[in-house]
């Protein structure tokens, strides 16, 4: 029974930083989206929505070559083709004294793809007790442009050569009934996508952050769970599946972080051994549902 995924990306903090790097961002997780519920990434199509300033503005053309350029090198690397796009520049003002303002650079990425047998999607929700909870993907030192702290320079960098075989090999797991719940990793990174997964299946949530991939050195707790680093995933398996779920993903970045729990609880083991995380998901939904300045 086949269907089709529709997934998006967008990121426009990024594009304050660096807009190809944004660029690349936004068709990663645009990407994710889709892989995440069962679409495979080599039959996906994209499109852009382009929102920009004044491109007679050198500063504005500049970023928007740069944001162009990422595009294209995405496109390419992942093999998903434009098959259309929209643009709407000049969102620009003047203030009381004659300033000119432009919008946030920005760039919204539309992905389409194919689900072989939606009878195999996956949800985002916790599913049952006792399952193994895996990343994939590797965490590293990028907290610029995040909900975190946006003032950092460390935008996220998509590895252009290992992200198309990631996600073609989480796919082939969803497609072979090997995954009981998917969520990509994107605002507020792991702590986040933790959170969501935890509280959407009312389940708790045991981790250890000294499993994570990364970068050697790298045992900062805060950026662990926080870094917004590309193209990576949370995976509830069950623990008869892990093995061969564990095949699948052979030779790239994936490993067991922890386990799903009865206990409605978030606990979460820093890299050191000490628990620095312990949060009813019924707190962590009601902030996730309320307000905040951005």
């Amino acid at each position: 029974l086949e269907g089709l995924a529709l997934g998006s990306g967008i990121n426009p903090r990024y594009g304050l930083i660096d807009p190809y790097w944004m660029a690349l961002a936004c068709v990663d997780e645009a990407l994710r989206n889709v892989v995440a519920v069962g679409g495979d990434p080599r039959r996906t199509a994209i499109l852009d929505n382009f929102c920009w300033g004044d491109p007679r503005q050198p500063d504005r053309m500049a970023g928007l070559v740069r944001a162009s350029a990422g595009c294209y090198d995405a496109a390419l690397a992942f093999g998903t083709p434009f098959v259309s796009g929209k643009d709407s520049l000049n969102n620009e003002y003047r203030d009381a004294h004659g300033e000119r303002t432009p919008i946030p650079p920005t760039l919204l990425i539309t992905a389409l793809a194919h689900v072989p047998d939606v009878r195999r999607s996956a949800t985002m929700d916790l599913k049952e007790a006792g399952n193994f909870v895996y990343i994939v993907g590797e965490t590293r030192d990028e907290l610029g442009g995040s909900h975190y702290n946006g003032q950092q320079r460390s935008v996220p960098k998509v590895d252009l050569a290992r992200a198309p075989n990631i996600m073609a090999a989480l796919h082939g797991a969803i497609a072979g009934g090997l995954v009981r719940a998917c969520h990509d990793l994107s605002e507020g990174g792991l702590a986040v996508a933790a959170a969501e997964m935890a509280f959407a299946g009312a389940l708790g949530l045991q981790l250890e952050l000294a499993s994570l991939p990364r970068p050697a050195g790298l045992d900062d707790d805060t950026t662990l769970l926080f870094s917004e680093s590309a193209t990576r995933f949370l995976v509830e398996v069950r623990p008869a599946d892990a093995p061969p779920f564990e095949e699948a993903l052979a030779g790239l970045p994936c490993a067991r972080l922890g386990t799903a729990s009865a206990t409605p609880e978030l606990v979460i083991t820093g890299t050191a051994g000490e628990e620095i995380v312990r949060a009813p998901i019924a707190e962590l939904k009601a902030a996730w549902q309320g307000t905040a300045v951005v």
